[in-house]
């Protein structure tokens, strides 16, 4: 799914109406939309207050209150503005509203009415904000301040229609200090740079089609959200299926006392459904290893005292005994960086030509010596957080945050890999400049252990899909983040474990982003 900024939503919208298909349309679609939203996630609340502003973003309101009321439940409309000044769609949406007799609608010309009708906001269940959407630039005035200031103080719930308002659509920052506060978002036809970077809701983000063909869907930015690549995980495994179909994946590492980090990436390898897993590990922690699940296979290095991988592992009939067979090789967690596992990392990268995925340990090997990095011609996958990245590039984690999609995209392309830049909206960079924004995970995840994690479905899902590198990858870390997603709703996130989060795999592969009603999820669960 591509991402449009808000002057690329416009020319789609422009595209659309030169199609044949008139805005009004569209306004209709978005609106029903809404309704449909709100009337499934908040099936108990009776009493829906649509706060409108007098754009089109104010017209798509007036359509979901008519379709709310239409389905039964009690609706205000709350207009900021004299309805005189209406236009163009809005303006007709606002007269077909007008026949709805269910539907009550009051106007606050001046902050004296508004004052007037704050009874009705503490009146609603649920309230539907639609004051201002895409096309606004902040900051807000006047009237919509003072609402702005209402809605904070209370509880009740608030759904956005498009975006919370005074949220610029272009914005790419965390958080809005001059917004409305929403508690989900329903926008339409292609997420914007705030749905895919900004936390604009404490519950879901959801993306409506309604109905703009896919040629006026046109985005110059090469930004896609990477939750569309989940669909390669919901294709049915055919019913002749074997192990020798899903590869044969080869996890890289450990070291004395960091035994944990190889065994956790094994085991999210095979429960992401790699036919095979072996871990290789230094032999003095292969019996540790071996515990974490009896399906997995072990494959004892060569060590060097304190219990680290030796350079020895990399004469040619032991590297090829170690590579036989295999599929893909996942190698960093819990390796150590001293010389001698620096050196195998090196020599390993070097040799082996499998697809890889490398990480933790295994890419500080490489700090300073990116040139060692050559992609081209093979699949090289890293998965570096901030702090990685900014020891391989010689910098600053602050000069990594400064503008992440345009160093990962940077990096990507110059060394001909993909790369997996850990985060708040972890990023995935392609060679080819394309980079896919995933939108799950939660501050559960941030504990030890979760990288590892990460790693050995990343590994796995290579295993499944080698001629699908970029979905494989994408859907891999869509995937790890939503079964975080899953494991702390059913635990308090301070509790969440790395490993948590693979009890809830299965939950995250079931899981559908696009429900009954034709809405695709962004971020949030339902039910």
């Amino acid at each position: 799914m591509k991402m449009l900024t808000a002057a690329e939503m416009m020319a789609a919208d422009k595209r659309t109406a030169q199609s044949g298909i008139p805005l009004a349309e569209l306004m209709e679609h978005a609106g029903a939309a809404v309704a449909r939203f709100v009337a499934s996630q908040y099936a108990q609340a009776e009493r829906v207050l649509v706060l409108c502003g007098k754009g089109n973003n104010g017209g798509d309101g007036f359509v979901a209150a008519r379709r709310l009321a239409g389905g039964g439940r009690r609706v205000k409309v709350l207009l900021l503005g004299d309805p005189a000044a209406l236009t163009g769609e809005a303006g007709a949406a606002f007269a077909h509203l007008q026949t709805e007799r269910r539907v009550k609608i009051y106007t606050a010309k001046d902050e004296v009415e508004l004052e007037a009708e704050t009874h009705r906001i503490a009146e609603a269940d649920v309230i539907v904000d639609a004051v201002v959407g895409t096309g606004f630039k902040p900051p807000l005035r006047g009237l919509a301040v003072l609402l702005r200031t209402k809605l904070a103080a209370m509880n009740t719930p608030v759904v956005a229609v498009d975006l919370p308002s005074g949220w610029d659509a272009d914005a790419t920052g965390e958080a809005s200090a001059t917004a409305f506060r929403a508690d989900a978002v329903v926008t339409f036809t292609a997420p914007k740079p705030a749905h895919l970077f900004g936390h604009l809701a404490d519950g879901a983000v959801v993306v409506a089609d309604i109905g703009s063909p896919e040629k006026a869907v046109q985005s110059a930015e090469k930004i896609f959200w990477a939750g569309a690549s989940k669909a390669l995980a919901e294709v049915p495994r055919a019913i002749n299926s074997n192990k020798g179909k899903f590869g044969h994946v080869l996890v890289v590492g450990g070291a004395w006392g960091k035994a944990g980090a190889p065994a956790m990436a094994s085991l999210a390898a095979l429960r992401t459904g790699a036919g095979l897993v072996t871990a290789a590990v230094p032999e003095g922690i292969v019996n540790t290893v071996a515990h974490i699940t009896p399906e997995l296979m072990m494959a004892p290095l060569r060590e060097v005292q304190g219990g680290t991988v030796a350079a020895e592992n990399l004469k040619p009939k032991m590297l090829a005994a170690l590579l036989k067979k295999m599929s893909v090789v996942a190698v960093g967690p819990g390796l150590g960086t001293t010389p001698q596992a620096t050196e195998f990392v090196h020599g390993l990268v070097e040799q082996c030509k499998l697809p890889m995925v490398i990480d933790a340990d295994a890419l500080n090997a490489f700090a300073g010596q990116t040139n060692l990095l050559k992609g081209r011609g093979r699949t090289l996958v890293l998965t570096p957080h901030p702090g990685e990245m900014a020891r391989l590039l010689g910098t600053t984690v602050k000069a990594v945050e400064a503008d992440r999609v345009a160093l990962a995209r940077a990096f990507a392309k110059k060394h001909h890999v993909t790369l997996v830049l850990k985060g708040w909206r972890t990023l995935i960079a392609h060679p080819d400049g394309r980079v896919a924004v995933n939108t799950t995970g939660n501050p559960a995840m941030a504990k030890g252990g979760s990288g590892d994690i990460l790693t050995g479905i990343v590994a796995a899902m290579l295993a499944q899909y080698p001629a699908q590198v970029a979905e494989a990858v994408e859907a891999a870390v869509f995937l790890h983040g939503l079964a975080g997603d899953f494991a702390a709703r059913s635990q308090d996130e301070h509790t969440v474990l790395a490993t948590d989060t693979l009890a809830h795999l299965s939950d995250a592969f079931r899981y559908r982003v696009k429900d009954a009603d034709g809405l695709v999820w962004l971020c949030g669960l339902r039910g």
